[in-house]
């Protein structure tokens, strides 16, 4: 206590961005503007003057960790404008909220995550994903253009349909719960924008965000009836929900299951095919990597097969080069907060009520933490490499009590979808180059990522 009051003592105010400094970064390149602030603040929060609102980017990797972790109950998602309060018009009071409603979600949700529980499901997944992945075989021999997010959702949803809710939902219908789970998450950018404006203000994208929220419920809320109507004593996620009960052990209500079954599906989709998309542009790119990791593919996984266990566990580049991956292009790219109460953050004074801003994009491109920091370099992640100097200087799910469920289950997911479809089919970009980051709930390219497919030589023969 007494070294929080000398802390508090010696506490100075932050480094202020002036606004007329950064507005043009900020509308042109609002990342690269970021990242620069805090290149040039080391050990420093940053103030970012916006106007109206003053919300503090914390890019430090040991302030990062103060706020998700040491003092994590005094920066809370409640009351946050800036992002929380439409995700919780799309999820509700479960896994994406704060508090006692937060909690018991993550307890009803978690056991379905577990180490053990997805590597009991791994062999399953593969053989959904070898499925998925062979529709693309009619495409690729006509030369017909494939969108690469849509595919990528198509072939997620195919397989956590299977693994998580038995086969009671319709890949068609995974699929547009995908699509419309995308239009809140680009509708929401326009909040993002102007996080001062009161929800009664219309914006630009609130239309949207309603629709694909009753459009969500449309297809949901029926399964979680007929779920609760006839129950069938299953383990898969929407049977364990639908006969869950809360801390006094009476029935869950609808909303709450539903709340629950949204927040699932996004964590079971979203990361992945939001972040896989970016692999396309950035091998086509980088000729040498893109050869290393074919040879490691074509070596490891049987042509034609789903990849076995075993075999997942030798695809180490392929792991080393999705960690990559997600260091430049996390789809949780925002993290933002609120100060319940004063605080120290360094020898930063930090004021009740202020947002706090924290970046997974930001951190993880600082130089003084990542050398070349702009450069795609899965040698970074290689087992030799020496550990990083600080835990947070990486945190693409996030940290602390509310770090992603869905974290285990992306590391084997990812690189059992990427070396299934690399080891079938090679690719050309339809229009080369990388495309443009949107800046949305999730970072995602602006322009569509189109592909055309031809089979791998070495499978056809």
């Amino acid at each position: 206590m007494a070294e929080a009051t000398v802390s508090r003592a010696v506490a100075r105010r932050p480094h202020v961005a002036p606004l007329h400094r950064t507005l043009r970064g900020l509308l042109s390149d609002p990342l690269g503007t970021l990242v620069g602030l805090a290149d040039r603040a080391p050990g420093q929060v940053v103030q970012l003057n916006l106007g109206t609102i003053r919300p503090y980017l914390v890019a430090e990797p040991a302030h990062v960790q103060h706020v998700l972790r040491d003092n994590a109950a005094n920066y809370t998602r409640a009351g946050n404008s800036m992002m929380w309060k439409s995700v919780r018009k799309l999820a509700g009071d479960g896994i994406l909220s704060e508090g006692p409603e937060w909690e018991s979600s993550r307890r009803r949700l978690q056991p379905h995550f577990t180490a053990k529980r997805i590597d009991a499901v791994v062999e399953d997944m593969s053989r959904a994903i070898s499925e998925a992945v062979d529709e693309l075989a009619e495409p690729a021999r006509d030369g017909t253009p494939v969108d690469a997010a849509k595919e990528i959702s198509r072939i997620i949803c195919q397989a956590v349909i299977r693994v998580f809710f038995g086969d009671k939902i319709k890949v068609a219908d995974g699929v547009r719960v995908v699509a419309e789970q995308d239009t809140v998450a680009t509708a929401l950018r326009f909040r993002l924008l102007a996080p001062f404006l009161p929800d009664v203000v219309p914006m630009p994208g609130d239309r949207a965000f309603r629709q694909a929220v009753r459009n969500i419920d449309d297809i949901l809320l029926p399964l979680v009836r007929a779920e609760r109507a006839h129950p069938d004593g299953g383990d898969d996620i929407l049977a364990a929900l639908a006969r869950a009960r809360d801390a006094d052990g009476r029935e869950l209500g609808e909303q709450r299951v539903r709340d629950d079954l949204v927040s699932m599906f996004a964590t079971t989709t979203e990361t992945t095919y939001v972040v896989l998309t970016w692999l396309f542009p950035l091998l086509e790119q980088l000729p040498d990597i893109a050869a290393r990791l074919y040879d490691e593919i074509d070596r490891v996984v049987t042509p034609g097969e789903p990849i076995s266990r075993e075999q997942l566990e030798q695809l180490r580049y392929t792991r080393m080069v999705l960690d990559e991956l997600i260091r430049m292009y996390p789809s949780g790219w925002l993290v933002p907060r609120t100060a319940v109460a004063d605080d120290v953050i360094g020898d930063t004074r930090i004021r009740a009520g202020g947002t706090i801003v924290l970046s997974p994009y930001v951190t993880q491109r600082l130089a003084r933490f990542w050398e070349r920091a702009d450069v795609f370099d899965p040698e970074r992640f290689a087992p030799d490499r020496p550990r990083r100097s600080h835990r947070y200087a990486y945190y693409p799910f996030g940290g602390g009590a509310h770090q992603c469920i869905g974290q285990y289950l992306f590391q084997l997911e990812a690189p059992l979808i990427v070396a299934t479809l690399l080891s079938r089919f090679r690719y050309r970009l339809r229009t080369p180059g990388m495309p443009n980051p949107q800046l949305a709930a999730s970072l995602r390219p602006r322009e569509r990522v189109l592909l055309t497919l031809t089979p791998n030589l070495r499978v056809s023969a």
